[in-house]
């Protein structure tokens, strides 16, 4: 028993001295480049928005009016090529039209007031000046009567300066009240004009509305549909919705010179040099792959509230362009830099 016991013992302590002495691989050491040999290149991929350098976003207009949505009557199509002053949408201008007319009624009659009382005032004149005509002649027919005074009797001496007295009195009463009645009159016509004026005022204001209500475009280049609140969703504008002032309808931009916007992070501002050249991807058109150069980027990097990751924007403007390019496209920014050597 205590002889198998041994050779077990014995057993396990041979398989265990040959587990542990197992040879170790060999290792092989990478060579090192030869001096002058081309070093590898890195990529920098980014991803960023497609964006018009020359664009301009029409709105639903503002206007001088009764609160309220406005009715799309007329939109041009998405997609469509536009010169500079061409009709891109049109609303509904009922209301407009009917202010207009009234507007106009009341500017024609309140402009036939302003000529009627013009005449009556110069009327008024006319007869007043004609009283104090008569009145001085009286005056002086008085006067005269009193220089017979050496010839007269007591009682019509004193009747010819009672009616001296008189007539001195009406001449400078009319005086004083022609003065006034000049004033009068001249208060109520400039009261008149100034209901014209504010009426001709109202009646331009209508006719600027009803300008506003056609929406043209203010440079030549492709239409793009804006998504906006409609209908409790999010769509484009079609005919015949109610829309609210300020909300935008279309994007006109230039499709010949685009930017890609991207963010880059803090470690890749370094690929970021003058004249830096790149290739774009749009995940819309997998086949399309445009070059572009480096234009500009912000001087200051920023990160989100509680990250420590920084990145900055970034701008790359394309070198050619293609037809099917819309704004607001999904793009990728693949920059190939040399690879950082190592110190000497």
């Amino acid at each position: 028993m205590t002889t198998m016991l041994r050779q077990s013992a014995a057993i396990f302590a041979a398989l265990f001295l040959a587990a542990c002495s197992r040879p170790t691989p060999s290792v092989t050491h990478a060579a090192d480049p030869a001096p002058g040999a081309p070093r590898g290149k890195r990529e920098v991929r980014l991803t960023g928005t497609l964006e018009a350098l020359h664009s301009s976003k029409i709105l639903v207009p503002q206007i001088w009016s009764q609160g309220g949505p406005m009715t799309l009557t007329k939109l041009i199509p998405n997609g469509s090529r536009v010169k500079e002053g061409d009709l891109v949408a049109v609303f509904d201008s009922t209301q407009q039209v009917d202010q207009a007319r009234d507007a106009q009624a009341k500017f024609e009659d309140l402009g036939h007031q302003v000529e009627q009382k013009r005449a009556q005032n110069r009327a008024d004149a006319e007869k007043r000046i004609a009283d104090l005509r008569q009145a001085e002649a009286d005056l002086a027919k008085a006067q005269i009567e009193l220089q017979k005074g050496p010839v007269l009797s007591e009682i019509d001496r004193q009747k010819t300066e009672v009616k001296v007295h008189a007539s001195q009195a009406h001449v400078d009463s009319l005086k004083k009240s022609n003065a006034f009645h000049d004033k009068s009159d001249e208060a109520a016509l400039r009261i008149l004009e100034l209901q014209r004026d504010r009426q001709k005022v109202m009646l331009e204001r209508t006719k600027n509305n009803m300008a506003k209500l056609e929406l043209r475009t203010p440079l030549a280049g492709m239409v793009a549909h804006q998504n906006l609140y409609r209908n409790n969703s999010m769509g484009h504008a079609q005919e015949g919705d109610q829309l609210y002032r300020g909300q935008p309808i279309v994007s006109i931009f230039d499709p010949s010179e685009m930017l890609v916007r991207c963010a880059v992070g803090e470690p890749d501002g370094a690929a970021l040099t003058a004249g830096t050249k790149a290739v774009v991807y749009f995940d819309a058109y997998p086949d399309l792959a445009l070059p572009a150069h480096f234009e500009f980027a912000s001087p200051v990097a920023s990160s989100a509230f509680g990250s420590p990751i920084k990145s900055f924007t970034a701008v790359f403007k394309l070198d050619k362009s293609a037809p099917q390019l819309m704004p607001d496209l999904s793009a990728a920014v693949v920059i190939d830099t040399p690879a950082t050597e190592a110190a000497k």
